[in-house]
């Protein structure tokens, strides 16, 4: 059972990236994945976890959706 949740800063406008990142792993992935979650959140936050391990994390990481979504696939 994989569950992936997007986490993403409401103040700053990540909305619209949590979107693109969740389209892209739903079209690649799924009927793979059993639950994909965007969870609001504050303070410059956006972090994509599967099964609760951090696969992206905006302040390590460069955003790129084919990246996550590469990243993604090692756990799905």
């Amino acid at each position: 059972m994989t569950t992936v949740e997007i986490e993403y800063c409401v103040p700053c406008g990540f909305l619209e990236r949590a979107e693109a990142v969740q389209h892209a792993l739903l079209t690649n992935f799924g009927e793979e994945i059993d639950e994909l979650v965007l969870v609001s959140g504050d303070h410059g936050i956006f972090e994509v976890r599967v099964d609760g391990e951090i696969v992206f994390e905006k302040s390590e990481d460069t955003y790129d959706v084919d990246q996550i979504t590469r990243d993604v696939r090692a756990y799905v």
